[in-house]
């Protein structure tokens, strides 16, 4: 046999050995974050009382604690107003939790467990809603803040960011106290007032649960929910958001001489600036498929056809083929890398005046295993000389650690989820922000996920014209809270 003929041998011996070992790892692939229901031992599910948890909702809709980005524009009566209502709405739940207000209108509720030994569980929900677009109100079907109920939902601001959360827990709560349910394990509620403009409501919260030497089984705040068509499967999955981006923005100011836009320098600030903007948005984070992102479709793999299976059994092969399907929207490409966005800039106040300096904000969201120090030499290098002055408008928000999906609080959680939903349960990366990573000092497990049924297209309503959440989600989101009070703090 001749040279070529012994390569030709040699690399159909290495194909073939490829073959088998692509073959073998499909093969045996499993869900690295696996559920077991039974083992679980969930509390029961309690009739809900429907009709009075959509009521509820409703009202609480009609509060407009609306977090603007200047604070001055808020109208602090109406969190008083919200406050007032809980504690008539609610008095089951009050008579039986210690309530705290903190940082003027977040709120910290205890119900003490007869063994003050274990460590106890913390529910997070937010009381404040974003603006609606000013000029949009007539494109809502209903008013963003009456509170109607129909075709089978309640409409409004905060319907599900985070309202919904917020009087399903209440409804949750109220009614276990109410039935005569006393924890073992202290449930602690904490409510920030001012999580929409990364306020102080729930940092000040987590300094006194830390100061008072807490240390939680575990957290659970919004975040993810039960997807209907997982873009992996097109059937639902849910997903539990097991760590969340951090937060920062860059302000980018390139100083400059004022005058006459008639007798313009060889270079204006305005030029300046926007060649150090796109010099920083030109030189983006790598994607790479691995992290919390990674883990979500490597978890919701097994459940796919066999295509996707293959290559996500044989990561080592297709990791790039993977990140480039992935990448292909915008929300998936967010998953897999610190995202840049340039999202705001100011110059002259008049056409024809020269600025003295032109500014632009570019927001980061900042991935597991990056960190505010590395953003920001990126972008020191990426502009190199160009005379821009580049700092952080607040100090940056890291990304949060990622929660174990073996530990007991996972398997609570997730088992719960599954039961409820009839779903595979997979974790995954929260690509915006949530309270809960201020109670990272008080827990090592914190969980970001909401028991509601969505489909990938109306998430677009959050934050957006007609949210909505159906009637059927309000129920299972009340039955989905007392089972988990009453599984975690009942041992």
């Amino acid at each position: 046999m001749g040279i070529v003929g012994k390569g030709l041998l040699f690399v159909g011996a290495a194909i073939g050995a490829v073959a088998i070992v692509m073959a073998v790892r499909t093969a045996t692939f499993k869900a690295p974050a696996s559920v077991d229901i039974a083992a679980a031992n969930l509390a029961a599910a309690k009739p809900v009382d429907t009709a009075k948890a959509v009521a509820n909702l409703a009202q609480a809709v009609r509060f407009q604690t609306i977090s603007h980005q200047d604070k001055a524009d808020d109208q602090p009566a109406e969190w008083d107003k919200l406050h007032t209502w809980l504690q008539t709405t609610y008095p089951a739940a009050h008579a039986a939790m210690k309530r705290e207000v903190v940082a003027e209108h977040s709120l910290v509720y205890t119900w003490s467990g007869s063994n003050p030994a274990l460590p106890p569980i913390v529910l997070m929900a937010h009381q404040d809603v974003v603006p609606v677009t000013p000029g949009s109100e007539g494109s809502w079907t209903h008013p963003p803040f009456d509170g109607v109920v129909a075709n089978n939902a309640v409409w409004g601001r905060g319907a599900i960011d985070d309202k919904g959360s917020l009087v399903t827990l209440f409804e949750a709560l109220d009614g276990l106290a109410a039935g005569g349910f006393k924890p073992v394990r202290t449930v602690i509620l904490v409510s920030g007032h001012d999580e929409e403009v990364r306020g102080v409501g729930a940092r000040t919260a987590a300094a006194l649960l830390k100061s008072r030497g807490i240390k939680a089984q575990f957290v659970l705040d919004e975040g993810m929910a039960v997807v209907e068509d997982h873009p992996a499967t097109g059937k639902p999955a849910a997903i539990i958001g097991t760590a969340e981006k951090g937060y920062a923005t860059l302000k980018v100011t390139a100083p400059a001489i004022g005058g006459h836009s008639s007798s313009p320098p060889k270079e204006t600030g305005v030029a300046t600036l926007s060649r150090a903007v796109l010099a920083i948005a030109g030189k983006p984070f790598p994607m790479k498929f691995s992290g919390p992102g990674a883990d979500m479709l490597t978890s919701i793999a097994p459940h796919a056809e066999i295509p996707v299976k293959v290559f996500v059994a044989n990561s080592w092969l297709f990791s790039p083929l993977l990140v480039k399907v992935t990448a292909e929207t915008p929300a998936g490409a967010a998953m897999l890398h610190t995202t840049i966005a340039p999202t705001m800039l100011k110059g002259s106040p008049k056409e024809n005046v020269l600025p003295q300096d032109a500014t632009a904000w570019i927001n980061y969201r900042i991935a597991p295993g990056d960190t505010s120090t590395e953003i920001m030499a990126r972008a020191k290098s990426a502009v190199g000389k160009l005379p821009v002055e580049l700092a952080w408008t607040k100090t940056p928000d890291e990304p949060s650690p990622i929660s174990s999906t073996s530990s007991e609080a996972w398997k609570t959680i997730a088992s719960l989820a599954a039961d409820e939903s009839k779903a595979p349960v997979v974790p995954g990366l929260v690509i915006g922000g949530t309270d809960s990573r201020y109670l990272a000092p008080v827990a090592t497990d914190i969980y970001r996920f909401q028991p509601l049924v969505m489909s990938i297209d109306e998430t677009k309503m959050i934050h957006g014209t007609d949210e909505h959440i159906s009637i059927a989600n309000v129920e299972r989101m009340v039955r989905f809270y007392q089972r988990l009070v009453e599984t975690a703090a009942s041992r």
